[in-house]
């Protein structure tokens, strides 16, 4: 027994009849409860008002002893209505409605069986809709649906967004005219049909990483004013077979639907590499996606007004039915910018930075040569970076020679070096420097700086930067290169009469460019003759590699690549024993102020001494430096 929140008192059959023969019921409604099952009743009624009897009741009756919260309160604040739901035999319930109690009794009608059986369905079928609900939305955003597998994954351009024009391209004048051919086609497709012209049906954008491929596809759909569908070659194969095949054919009819419009494939070499016949039989998944997009691009049904635009860095391994006018006409190469465009470049990206007036863009385009679009966006952004963590209102040509050298070299590591391992890669470094210094004669490839300080996985370095961008290679240069790689070995011998581990690079990179020499670039006593090694492309995604010379032809580069190392060792060596002073004086000076720059290196090789006044006013000495032993005797566990 209770009382509701509503007033009303909820007490058990019993207690019904407890108060009916006390003659405390002024009156009842009777309900059969279908749901609690047979002979199962509601009983609604009011109480009479008097308290003392209803007193009594509670007191005396043990039915009502066990309520003891009811004996605290008075009659009076009892609730006058009262709920009893429970069993009722048939003897009871004749008795309510026969007239043995003298109060009124109305029987109200059960609900149906549908009203009863929504009541108890509802709630599940809401709870079950709910659920299919939540899993087909996942279902639908992960893109997996049963039916979607075949759809193809192109994402038509949306006009809202922010446009790319050929403003924002630069550095590549020549691609961006081909291009733009394609549009002037799309626009005034008659202009060209006059004189029987076709307009290439496909366009394929290949360069080096960086160079601004997809880029330049973006300002296209930007200048275009047609349709514009994107899709990366990944987006083809997926782990059920003939899916790929049926997105290439979904992919080209959304395209005819859409016609005249542009569609370009992004890093197309993960869909259209060379077929083969090895271990895939010929029956494998990409071949069967590249097999179907051959028939799309120029089969037996024609596909007038779809130009298709496809970039990637691999186009050797592309294959060749893929490359034969018809489908992809027209190759655009997009090489690293000389340093009209690097200028161009570093004017585009630089509208979104503050630079300091004095700051020459001129100037860093000639100081980055090799780098691409993506290196030189990145150069002034790191810049920025280091300007906003210098406090600098602007960024200023420190902070960019600072960007510079992090991309090229590799950022500063404060690595602790004990003084041997300072003073070994000291000699190591200043070997380097000496030797470029005085084999550069026509200064193509100056030193521009000389550190010690750790930067990425070196201990050390010797930075040189081009004078200009290098499009040949001659011996000699390539000799002085081979040199000056021998220079940092030869400094620890000369000093420390035995070398190191830290010469193992150099000697890697030497190694390989006297075989380039001897094996590709025909420098040597073996004369013009290629000896490269070709890959096969017999099995699937395995270089199988066939020399095309013999067993004694192998052994002749052997002792060639060795005789060109030895000889420039010996040079190196010479040099270094004829410079021994200022080899030593350059070490000490790295030792003390950690960095020089090139114009250093190039008094110290040719006057033999160094004038520290310009150094002392722009680097401090670097501090003496507590060993690791020290330190920890010094901070005990």
């Amino acid at each position: 027994m209770a009382i509701k929140p509503d007033g009303c008192l909820h007490i058990s059959i019993n207690q019904l009849f407890d108060l009916a023969k006390a003659h405390l019921v002024e009156s009842i409604e009777i309900q059969a409860v279908e749901a609690g099952g047979p002979q199962w009743y509601c009983v609604r009624g009011s109480l009479k008002k008097d308290s003392a009897a209803l007193s009594t009741l509670i007191n005396n009756n043990p039915n009502w002893n066990q309520h003891s919260f009811l004996k605290k309160k008075t009659a009076s604040v009892i609730p006058d209505k009262f709920e009893a739901v429970g069993r009722l035999t048939e003897a009871r319930f004749t008795q309510l409605t026969d007239g043995t109690f003298a109060f009124p009794v109305h029987e109200k009608p059960s609900g149906s069986f549908w009203s009863s059986l929504l009541s108890s369905t509802v709630p599940f079928i809401i709870v079950l809709l709910f659920v299919y609900f939540m899993f087909m939305r996942q279902i639908r955003i992960a893109g997996r649906g049963a039916m979607n597998f075949g759809r193809s994954r192109a994402r038509l351009l949306q006009e809202d967004k922010k446009r790319v024009t050929f403003k924002d391209v630069a550095g590549c004048d020549e691609a961006k005219e081909e291009v733009q051919e394609i549009i002037d086609f799309l626009k005034n497709p008659k202009r060209f049909e006059e004189i029987g012209g076709r307009i290439p049906k496909g366009c394929l954008m290949v360069g080096n990483p960086g160079t601004g491929k997809t880029l330049l596809a973006k300002a296209i759909a930007g200048e275009a004013n047609v349709p514009f569908f994107s899709i990366s070659g990944s987006d083809f194969v997926e782990m059920f077979v003939g899916v790929g095949a049926s997105r290439v054919r979904d992919m080209f009819e959304q395209a005819k639907q859409n016609s005249p419009c542009l569609l370009f494939i992004d890093e197309i070499d993960a869909v259209g590499r060379k077929r083969g016949t090895g271990l895939g039989g010929g029956n494998d998944e990409r071949e069967q996606t590249l097999n179907a997009l051959l028939v799309e691009m120029d089969g037996f049904e024609s596909r007038d007004g779809i130009i298709i635009v496809a970039a990637t860095n691999r186009p050797d391994v592309l294959d060749n039915a893929l490359l034969r006018p018809g489908r992809f006409d027209r190759q655009i190469v997009l090489d690293l910018p000389d340093i009209n465009g690097r200028q161009s470049i570093l004017e585009v990206h630089a509208k979104k930075i503050k630079l300091h007036p004095t700051v020459d863009l001129k100037i860093v385009a000639r100081n980055t040569s090799g780098y691409s679009g993506a290196d030189l966006a990145n150069l002034l952004n790191e810049a920025a970076l280091l300007a906003t963590r210098r406090d600098h209102k602007s960024v200023e040509l420190s902070d960019l020679s600072e960007a510079r050298d992090k991309i090229s070299f590799g950022r500063e590591r404060k690595k602790l070096m004990d003084d041997k391992d300072k003073k070994l890669t000291a000699f190591h470094e200043a070997g380097h420097a000496i030797v470029q210094a005085i084999v550069d004669t026509t200064h193509l490839m100056p030193v521009h700086k000389v550190t010690i300080v750790p930067r990425g996985r070196s201990l050390g370095s010797t930075m040189m930067l081009p004078a200009k961008d290098i499009l040949n290679y001659s011996k000699t240069y390539l000799l002085g290169q081979i040199c000056c790689a021998m220079g940092g070995r030869i400094a620890e011998e000369l000093i420390f009469q035995e070398p190191s581990s830290g010469a193992s690079s150099d000697i890697q990179n030497a190694t390989a460019l006297a075989r380039h020499m001897v094996c590709d670039w025909g420098m040597s006593e073996l004369g013009p003759v290629c000896f490269e090694i070709k890959p096969d492309y017999t099995f699937i995604a395995t270089e199988v590699s066939h020399a095309n010379y013999s067993e004694q032809t192998a052994q002749q580069i052997d002792r060639q690549i060795a005789k060109i190392i030895q000889e420039q060792y010996q040079r190196a060596a010479q040099i270094l024993k004829e410079h021994q002073k200022e080899l030593e004086l350059l070490a000490s000076m790295l030792q003390k102020y950690e960095t020089l720059d090139g114009q250093y290196v190039y008094e110290i090789v040719n006057t033999g001494t160094l004038d520290e006044t310009p150094l002392l006013q722009t680097l401090q000495p670097v501090a003496k430096e507590v060993s690791a032993f020290a330190a920890d005797d010094a901070h005990p566990l």
